[in-house]
């Protein structure tokens, strides 16, 4: 079996690309999908609605979306922009105050 000598470059290109892979992981178990745009399908799983509910966001302009065909594809920072803009802060306070 022949010997293969690894030189630090290797070593270094190998440590980036593991980094990398561990970064995609990460996003992908903490709910961030690794892709930029998602699928009507994907969106609808991550916001558990149902498809009218995503015609409605559509429709409204709540929710951009880019048709390309007969496909939409969703920009995942839109996503969150959207549900940043609608959060709803506690509207009474713990205390009775």
């Amino acid at each position: 079996m022949p010997t293969e000598i690894v030189t630090t470059d290797d070593l270094r290109e190998f440590k980036i690309e593991l980094l990398d892979e561990f970064k995609t992981i990460l996003k992908e178990h903490y709910g961030q999908p690794a892709k930029k745009w998602l699928k009507s399908y994907e969106v609808r799983e991550l916001l558990g609605i149902s498809p009218g509910t995503l015609q409605t966001l559509r429709s409204n302009g709540t929710l951009p979306y880019t048709k390309i065909g007969g496909m939409m594809f969703y920009n995942f920072e839109d996503i969150k922009k959207m549900l940043d803009k609608n959060l709803v802060k506690c509207r009474f306070s713990i205390n009775g105050h």
